[in-house]
């Protein structure tokens, strides 16, 4: 993993729970560690951070209650198969996050993650606009995304 910071570099602002949630970040993905963590005062709480999720480099901020999350920004999880989907939304479940739909998923930070198995994405690339419509329609009615499910619509189109 490069050392290098990137020119443009996601920066959050977190409420007040940015140690814990990338305690949770760097533990759930693989390619992640905690680059620093700035504390207020000698054994103060965590102010500031650079990290890395999934080899994506952050930067984060403990800025109180003012700042708040929003589905218009979500981290894209692209998971080999049904079983790192099923693996990672479990994870996100045992820490409190909240399903809303079609594979997405909110953190009790905050944060919105979509959690998409590599496959819906092939099914999407289709050049069948009947057959993607098929895949639309049925992830529309999916609150973690099933890859069987998403492969039946699209076979039966």
């Amino acid at each position: 993993m490069s050392t290098e910071k990137s020119k443009v570099t996601p920066f959050m602002m977190f409420n007040d729970g940015l140690e814990k949630a990338i305690e949770f970040y760097v533990a759930t993905f693989p390619d992640s560690q905690v680059h620093s963590m700035a504390h207020s005062g000698k054994d103060g709480p965590v102010t500031s951070a650079e990290f890395t999720v999934g080899g994506q480099r952050f930067m984060g901020f403990n800025g109180g209650d003012y700042f708040k999350f929003s589905e218009a920004f979500s981290l894209f999880v692209n998971c080999a198969n049904q079983a790192e989907v099923d693996e990672y939304w479990e994870k996100l479940l045992a820490v409190g996050a909240k399903p809303t739909q079609c594979g997405w998923i909110n953190d009790p930070w905050g944060v919105s993650w979509q959690i998409v198995p590599k496959r819906f994405m092939e099914l999407m690339a289709d050049k069948d606009g009947k057959k993607v419509k098929a895949v639309v329609d049925a992830m529309m009615k999916m609150v973690k995304l099933d890859v069987a499910e998403l492969e039946a619509a699209y076979n039966n189109a």
